[in-house]
């Protein structure tokens, strides 16, 4: 072999083992990131960009203090879309060409931020104390804003959950969380039906699950009703099963469901549906039955509507039960189904993990990661945005992985200057 390199100047390019193809180096020109100039005209027709402008202010001295930051907000954003959610990736995007127009401004002629320069930005501008408080409302913003486009819905379904990101070193507010079972932060998380997160916060590793729901859920619900959403219904897991939160959500009018850990007096309710049948257990199918009944623990303020789920399953010899406490309503079927929904808000958080990887805190101050995580949690409304718009059926159900290797991941061409 006389070029190891497999190319020879002398034959334009080309390669030994097959003439007819040709090798050209034009990184410059073209681009793997192609769909984000698909992303950026939905972002200019919902004007997001802009409202992240108005809402957070520079932290330069003298003139440009109160400088919008929009370009560098929205490479920050885009770069995560593409799948480089860290602010030591931002090397290769500064130079690519769909990033470049995506950013805009003097970019587009040059270069995008440098790595150096979004490091800076991100633990600069949007930690700020004003901009912390800022940052959490701005999903909300951009979620009104897409409906004001698109339709404002007739009736919303919020969940609330919590998640793990795992803690690199010794950072600020990392601790040991049993349930886990590892050293993280414990970010928690509210969205809507459509998988859009609507509020979330960051959270020390050893809080409670519900820590903190008041701060996350209230400028939620508030938002909800000020737009005029009528129908608007909660649910969550046992973690969230709280007295102080049943009254505050029917004080709100926000109907709920939520799962409940069972007890003696629970079991008792439904002693008469645990008893197992004649004969051996169901070989075929899964029986299902439900009981409606009242219930009023030590700590509620009066007694609520509690649904108990008993399934007897083929090969068991022992029924499984679960409880949910609820103000819908609807029939036992109804409120069962509605609250199972909420495995797919679970799926929507392991979608922004593993697509956009928003639990990834790789800073050492607890608000630096906060603001990172508000970062992730933009770009992943952005990418629920172009799902929920007039796309082909096959398209609309994609996940945000999908979107990003099937969409954003299109290759483009910049065209050669005249």
């Amino acid at each position: 072999m006389k070029r190891p390199a497999g190319a020879g100047s002398d034959r334009g390019n080309r390669v030994d083992f097959d003439s007819r193809v040709r090798l050209e180096f034009k990184g410059a020109q073209i681009s793997s990131d192609g769909g984000l100039l698909l992303m950026r005209q939905l972002d200019d027709a919902l004007g997001l960009s802009a409202i992240a402008g108005s809402e957070l202010r520079g932290n330069r001295p003298g003139r440009n203090k109160v400088r919008p930051p929009e370009g560098m907000f929205r490479q920050a954003v885009f770069s995560r879309l593409a799948g480089c959610e860290d602010v030591n990736d931002a090397g290769h995007p500064a130079h690519d060409p769909a990033m470049r127009q995506v950013v805009g401004g003097r970019a587009a002629a040059s270069r995008a931020a440098s790595a150096w320069q979004m490091g800076r930005f991100e633990t600069g501008m949007p930690a700020t104390p004003e901009n912390i408080k800022a940052l959490p409302g701005l999903c909300g913003q951009w979620i009104d804003r897409f409906h004001d486009r698109a339709g404002r819905p007739e009736d919303i379904a919020l969940d609330m959950d919590s998640s793990e990101s795992p803690a690199h070193g010794d950072q600020e507010g990392a601790a040991w969380n049993g349930h886990f079972g590892r050293k993280c932060h414990h970010p928690i998380f509210v969205s809507n039906q459509h998988g859009m997160p609507e509020r979330c916060a960051l959270r020390n590793g050893n809080e409670h699950s519900a820590h903190g729901w008041q701060d996350v859920l209230g400028p939620v619900i508030a938002r909800c009703k000020k737009r005029g959403i009528e129908n608007r219904c909660f649910r969550a897991d046992a973690a969230y099963a709280q007295p102080e939160l049943y009254e505050f959500l029917e004080e709100a009018g926000c109907l709920y469901a939520i799962r409940l850990k069972s007890n003696p007096l629970l079991q008792e309710k439904i002693k008469h549906r645990l008893n197992r049948p004649a004969g051996s257990p169901p070989t075929t199918g899964i029986k299902q039955f439900r009981v409606d009944f009242q219930y009023q623990a030590k700590n509620w303020n009066k007694p609520r509507r509690v649904i108990a789920k008993i399934e007897w399953r083929p090969g068991e010899l022992l029924p499984r039960a679960g409880f949910i406490v609820t103000s819908l309503p609807w029939k036992p079927e109804q409120v069962a189904r509605f609250h199972n929904q909420r495995g797919t808000a679970e799926q929507h958080i392991k979608e922004g993990k593993r697509a956009i990887h928003w639990t990834r805190p790789s800073r050492q101050r607890l608000r630096d990661n906060e603001a990172r995580l508000q970062l992730h949690a933009s770009a992943c409304d952005l990418a629920a945005f172009l799902r929920c718009i007039d796309l082909p059926e096959a398209m609309a159900k994609w996940s945000v992985t999908s979107l990003r290797s099937k969409l954003i991941k299109t290759g483009a061409r910049r065209p050669p200057r005249p």
